[in-house]
Formats: structure tokens, C-alpha cells, sequence
């Protein structure tokens, strides 16, 4: 298997473009639960091509956007350098490279799932000031609809680790293990992407499972989604509808 921080190296044109962002009610979230505002510091570990990134970016928070990825990394760089208060960082969950005690909200979103969280947690008591804040966020796609269905069918048959990497496989007793002793506050926002074909292939192929061109299972995969997505494409689209999950603490 590749190393997790090569898994997207060769997928960062189709992340950029085809990856759920998060919904605008997380600000909203944090600001009720902690009152976070615009002057907390944020670091957004694993911060891939910047998406979550963006989000505080525009909210005028000062980020640090720590990402191993190479590829990924010099992505975000592309497409922040015009947020001034942006920051590029090269490192990792357990080495973040961050000061000591710098830090309001430490943020990890879709790569969450690739941490030791063990060495995770310690990294964000270094680097969180008294009474930071950890918040987990990522997009669950939802299996509800019949091209839901067949498009978790898809992934179940041709992708490579579908089932070994999937979000569902962090139970909440993860979660409350990792926050621990503090407790935990969650909430789960609707999130929704519109797709036509192409976007729909883009949107597959972004996923690190999903096997690339000249593999295998590409060409039968490829040929499975054409046939889902017209058999239930309306006028042209099909959906993807998210469970946004957010898990927030603070870090003790």
C-alpha cells in the first residue's frame, strides 16, 4: 500500500475540482459553541489542497496549513497566495512544526483518519494555547438514493482499500478515546454536491481508492459509472448528499 501521504500525489487536479467544501454553518457552529471569531489562530492539519483552509481564510482567521503532500501542499499555495494571512506549512500530524502554545483552534478535517491519533493528540496539546479548541469535521457521503447505492456498489467492486479507508470505520468510541477526558460536542450539517457526467468521473477518481488509468479494474469501473449515472441522471445530474459531521473539544 502507499504511504498515506502519497495517496493523492497524482489525484490533486480532481480533488481541487470535484471535493465537497464544508457548509458556511460551521463558523456558525464554532462561533456559538466557543466564540471564535476572526482573531483565533487556526491550524488545519493535513490541510491538503487548502478547502477547509479557505473557509477560516475567509473568515480573516490567521491559518497555517500543515500538509506533508508535496503535490497537494504547492496546490494550496497556487490557489491561497492571495489570503495574506495564509501560512504553508511542510509537516505532519505528529510533527507539525508549529510554535509551542501558538495556537486557538487546531482543525483536521478529511485526513483525520489517516493520523496516529495517539501522536495527534499530544502534537495538539504543544502547539494549542490554554483552552484551544480541536474541532474533527469531514464529509460522509450518504448512501440514500438509488445512485447512492449504486455508486457505493461501484467502489465496494472495483475500488482497491474502499472499505479499509472509509470514515465509517471511526466508531464514536474513537472519538471520545481520543478527546478524552474532555467532552465531546457534535452536530451534523447537510452538505450536497450537483454533478454531471464528468464531474461525477472527476469526483470518483479524486478518491485515493479508486483505481487510475492503465489499472486493472479502471476500464470495467469507468464503463459502471457511465451506466449508473445514465440510468439515474435527472436532466443531466445526479446528486451526492453528505452527512457533514463535526466534532468539537477542547484540548486537555
Amino acid at each position: 500500500m502507499r504511504e498515506n501521504t502519497e495517496r493523492f500525489s497524482d489525484r490533486v487536479e480532481n480533488y481541487i475540482k470535484y471535493r465537497p467544501d464544508y457548509p458556511s454553518a460551521v463558523l456558525e457552529y464554532l462561533r456559538d459553541k466557543t466564540g471564535f471569531s476572526s482573531k483565533d489562530s487556526v491550524a488545519d492539519i493535513g490541510s491538503g489542497t487548502g478547502i477547509s483552509a479557505e473557509m477560516f481564510l475567509r473568515n480573516g482567521n490567521k491559518v497555517y496549513a500543515v500538509e506533508p503532500n508535496k503535490e497537494m501542499r504547492e496546490a494550496a499555495d497556487r490557489l491561497l497566495t492571495s489570503y495574506p494571512s495564509y501560512v504553508s506549512v511542510d509537516g505532519t500530524s505528529e510533527n507539525t512544526k508549529l510554535s509551542d502554545k501558538s495556537i486557538d483552534l487546531i482543525v483536521a478535517a478529511q485526513a483525520f483518519h489517516w493520523f496516529d491519533r495517539s501522536a495527534f493528540k499530544r502534537e495538539c496539546k504543544r502547539i494549542g494555547r490554554a483552552g484551544a479548541q480541536c474541532l474533527l469535521m469531514w464529509n460522509e457521503r450518504k448512501v440514500e438514493s438509488d445512485f447512492e447505492k449504486a455508486y457505493e456498489g461501484l467502489l465496494i467492486k472495483y475500488a482497491t482499500d474502499y472499505l479499509k479507508v472509509d470514515h465509517r470505520n471511526i466508531r464514536e468510541k474513537d472519538l471520545i478515546d481520543f478527546f478524552a477526558p474532555a467532552a465531546v460536542s457534535s452536530v451534523v450539517l447537510y452538505n450536497e454536491q450537483l454533478f454531471d457526467y464528468e464531474g461525477v468521473k472527476g469526483r470518483l477518481l479524486s478518491s485515493s481508492y479508486a483505481p487510475n488509468s492503465g489499472e486493472p479494474n479502471f476500464a470495467p469501473m469507468i464503463a459502471y459509472l457511465r451506466e449508473i449515472f445514465d440510468r439515474y441522471q435527472i436532466d443531466g445530474r445526479v446528486s451526492f448528499s453528505y452527512d457533514c459531521n463535526l466534532f468539537l473539544a477542547e484540548i486537555c
